[in-house]
């Protein structure tokens, strides 16, 4: 798998994920404008992957500061943190890396610009290295609940490419295959934007892990069949009582989940847990243009003139949840007790 998004030279480049999986196009971002673009117009998406790339745009945003002292130096970096942070709302991740950025240029307050542009660049550096090591570890510590010959559901796509590498919920799924399981996946396609046709499917056959692709109201008929023995969907905001963000058609997934007794699990860094956020009521959701719905690329498939909602995202309340994968292992109920015990009684 080519990576999601990386430095190239002193720009940063990311897969342009609306053209897979027909062409790899690489999409490059000179300054942190770009980046924002990036990220509002889903060349770059998943939770993990946007907060990678908003660290990377904070370090690409210092290099465009002119001014000299201290002051003027950290009031542009903090403006444009600001900036960064209105690209998407639901993404806790985002906020998690800007405000660890500004933390560590807030420290360095003082210095010469260039120490300041330099720190901020490792430290981009070292927040991509340490998704990926995490997905890892996540991987290893969730692929334990996958058993030898289930079939797997999973929603959109929280894979290599939703992360800086390996994935979260495909993390597990790969790290359950690593191990010599006899795995079958099923994705469902997830419109709008069909990151589960598009996205899963692709990176699972790059692996040579069996998958297969429904429609999003197929899940119901074949979890009543039989043929589904889990699901593991990823997370876009985790609140402090283990309420679940992700991508639209989650809470519907989750529920069918329940209803025909098959476990759903969620796998998602610490990151992505908002402790300030008491429950999922108070998660802001994306709401997107009504073009997404209405066309199929540019051809309008709708009769002109309709209207279209068209959330980005759903609240699965904790009751549904039968864990939470982090890399610091298995949060099972009552999780709001357990997230509390994972990021150290927070």
């Amino acid at each position: 798998m080519v990576p999601t998004i990386e430095w190239h030279g002193p720009y940063v480049r990311m897969i342009d994920q609306r053209r897979l999986p027909s062409r790899i196009e690489w999409v490059v971002c000179k300054g942190y404008r770009d980046v924002i673009r990036a990220i509002e117009k889903m060349v770059i998406r998943g939770a993990p992957a946007i907060g990678v790339a908003a660290a990377m745009g904070v370090a690409l945003g210092a290099r465009s500061i002119r001014a000299t002292t201290p002051g003027a130096v950290t009031a542009r970096l903090r403006e444009i943190g600001e900036e960064l942070l209105l690209a998407r709302p639901t993404a806790v991740n985002l906020r998690w890396a800007v405000e660890r950025m500004m933390r560590l240029g807030g420290k360095m307050a003082g210095r010469s610009i260039n120490d300041i542009r330099n720190a901020l660049r490792e430290e981009s550096e070292k927040i991509l290295a340490e998704d990926i090591e995490i997905n890892r570890t996540m991987g290893k510590k969730g692929q334990v609940l996958i058993q030898d010959g289930a079939t797997v559901l999973t929603h959109c796509n929280a894979g290599a490419l939703a992360t800086g590498g390996y994935g979260t919920a495909l993390g597990v799924i790969r790290a359950a295959w690593e191990q010599g399981k006899k795995i079958q996946v099923i994705a469902d396609e997830t419109r709008p934007w069909l990151q589960g046709l598009r996205l899963t499917a692709f990176e699972l056959m790059q692996d040579g892990i069996p998958v297969s692709v429904i429609a999003d109201n197929a899940a119901g008929s074949l979890m009543r069949q039989k043929q589904i023995d889990l699901v593991i969907t990823g997370a876009d905001r985790i609140a402090a009582n283990g309420d679940v963000a992700n991508k639209i058609g989650t809470y519907q997934v989750a529920v069918l989940a329940k209803a025909n007794k098959i476990p759903f699990y969620v796998a998602a860094p610490l990151s992505t847990i908002d402790p300030t956020v008491i429950n999922g009521d108070n998660i802001p959701v994306e709401h997107r243009g009504p073009d997404e719905i209405a066309r199929f690329g540019k051809r309008l498939i709708g009769p002109s003139g309709v209207i279209a909602l068209n959330p980005a995202f759903d609240i699965t309340p904790a009751r549904y949840v039968s864990a939470i994968i982090t890399e610091k292992g298995v949060i099972r109920a009552p999780l709001k007790k357990g997230i509390r015990e994972a990021l150290g009684g927070l």
